[in-house]
């Protein structure tokens, strides 16, 4: 499990690490030569193969419609992890090591009678000594995913007379709910949900499974996560990015379904979800699932009150100009689609009543950020009544996702030498500055887990259904009212007004983007 005791006694080590050892298996990835395999997988999985927490003894088939070799395919991927972001220290000899570990199989998801052959190839590969388990990893569009699962049942691949069988399926889990019941229902048609392991990149962030530890692992803090001290929630995932080559993917789904429905969402369970009664799989997915359910459903004319959506125009990104969303390439002249997304919503328990959780997702914003903001209660100022300085600010608590990973609480200190005057300072804690641990990239983290069995951080078929409930009322609102305003920020800013406005009828704010704001 990613989260161990001796993390939540703040104590993580590398020993910790190294005691997380992965369960020997044939990891078979479909879609081997697409965009995640190269600039994700691969890299994690070379990672996994030097690091101390590598596994016994792991093999790699990658399936592709591709022609070619097992050198080839291996020459493929040296040239994508060597220089890929999340690889660390890349070495030629260690590449060696690895590489004997990769093996290529070509074939047609969607062709029935390529799942025989399949199976023949990984039982040769038993046969010449590697692991009778199996791990699937769906790295592809959704809509091969049933080819795939049927397939696999087909052949006896899902439930094998030896070892044991896996599947890990990527994001998006559908793209309304009766889709992602749809889906649901294809995956339970062959393998069982403890075989299922529904993957959200984001959970296998440091900081992320460390919003757990934060909260539950301190007595500092625990005691005023609730309606009592807490102001106002704001979670922000910007990008300075546009659309890059997605854009037939992205005119299908927007910032609402790409981002929100699944990331986001998550990052607000963690955020405001009860302690679970033991950190396993069940008992945390299960508190997941009761805040998810907690949630108040925005429907009809509320939507238009509770949520904004934008398109940006063209405008300077990092000192160049660049083209509005309508411009670039593949994108419709008079698409709709949103490319910035924000929604108040409401926890209706006991612990969140009349707190707002403010959620944004939006690309081609000022700078790219992913955070966590809590805003506490002001206190009385009666005591600074004769201070020059009348307003104080409230203390707040900053969970930093990306790019740089971390927390920082600010609160008020009084300045030298003045009659109670305040300034406001700040405590900062940085992975980036730790350089006692080498941080595993999140899909070491996940696959790793997944070899496991340990489907802690990953998405249950209920949760995937109770975040669909909330968001589909949403997209069926804004279908039957398409907006009439875009492109309505432009690139490089802080996204919409309307986003502003939002939230400053509760008197709040965003974390501004803009630099000097």
């Amino acid at each position: 499990m990613s989260v161990t005791t001796e993390v939540l006694n703040g104590i993580e080590t590398s020993k910790d690490i190294a005691s997380k050892k992965g369960e020997s298996c044939i990891l078979v990835i479909f879609g081997a030569s697409g965009d995640l395999a190269r600039r994700k997988l691969l890299p994690a999985l070379y990672n996994m193969s030097t690091g101390a927490n590598r596994a016994e003894s792991f093999d790699v088939l990658g399936l592709g419609r591709s022609k070619m070799t097992d050198e080839a395919f291996r020459e493929t991927m040296r040239e994508a992890t060597a220089t890929a972001k999340e690889t660390r220290d890349f070495s030629e000899s260690e590449w060696k090591e690895f590489s004997k570990r990769l093996f290529y199989f070509e074939g047609d998801s969607n062709d029935p009678k390529m799942y025989a052959g399949l199976a023949q190839r990984l039982q040769k590969m038993r046969g010449s000594g590697s692991s009778a388990n199996s791990l699937f990893y769906l790295s592809v569009p959704p809509s091969l995913a049933s080819s795939i699962v049927h397939g696999l049942g087909d052949a006896g691949m899902a439930r094998p007379e030896k070892g044991w069988s896996r599947v890990i399926v990527e994001k998006p889990f559908g793209r309304d709910l009766n889709s992602a019941k749809s889906l649901n229902s294809l995956l339970h048609e062959v393998f069982e949900e403890k075989q299922i392991y529904r993957i959200d990149h984001y959970l296998g962030k440091e900081t992320v499974q460390n919003i757990l530890v934060f909260r539950f692992g301190n007595s500092l803090f625990e005691p005023i996560w609730n309606r009592n001290y807490v102001d106002f929630v704001s979670i922000t995932a910007a990008e300075t990015l546009g659309v890059e080559n997605r854009a037939s993917f992205y005119e299908e789904t927007g910032a609402l379904r790409d981002m929100i429905a699944n990331h986001l969402l998550q990052l607000l369970t963690l955020t405001a979800m009860e302690p679970p009664i033991s950190f396993d799989a069940d008992s945390v997915r299960e508190q997941k699932v009761q805040l998810l359910k907690s949630i108040r459903l925005i429907k009809g004319e509320d939507v238009a009150m509770h949520t904004v959506r934008g398109q940006y125009g063209e405008g300077i990104i990092n000192g160049k100009k660049v083209p509005a969303y309508r411009d670039e390439p593949g994108v419709k002249k008079n698409s709709n689609i949103e490319t910035y997304a924000a929604v108040e919503f409401h926890v209706d328990n006991w612990r969140w009543a009349d707190v707002p959780f403010y959620v944004r997702a939006g690309k081609r914003l000022a700078k790219p950020l992913t955070e966590i903001v809590i805003h506490l209660k002001r206190t009385p100022h009666a005591l600074f009544a004769r201070a020059k300085r009348k307003h104080v600010d409230p203390n707040v608590i900053t969970i930093r996702i990306q790019p740089s990973e971390g927390i920082s609480i600010s609160f008020e200190a009084k300045r030298v030498r003045s009659h109670m005057e305040t300034r406001t300072v700040h405590m900062d804690f940085s992975y980036d500055s730790d350089k006692t641990e080498v941080a595993q990239t999140a899909y070491e983290t996940l696959i790793l887990d997944a070899m496991q069995g340990d489907a802690t951080l990953f998405t249950r078929k209920d949760e995937v259904e109770a975040e669909w409930q909330l968001i589909t009322p949403i997209e069926d609102a804004w279908a039957s009212m398409p907006a009439s305003k875009f492109p309505n920020y432009a690139a490089g800013s802080d996204g919409p007004a309307e986003s502003d406005e939002m939230v400053k009828r509760n008197r709040h704010h965003w974390h501004k983007l803009v630099s000097g704001e």
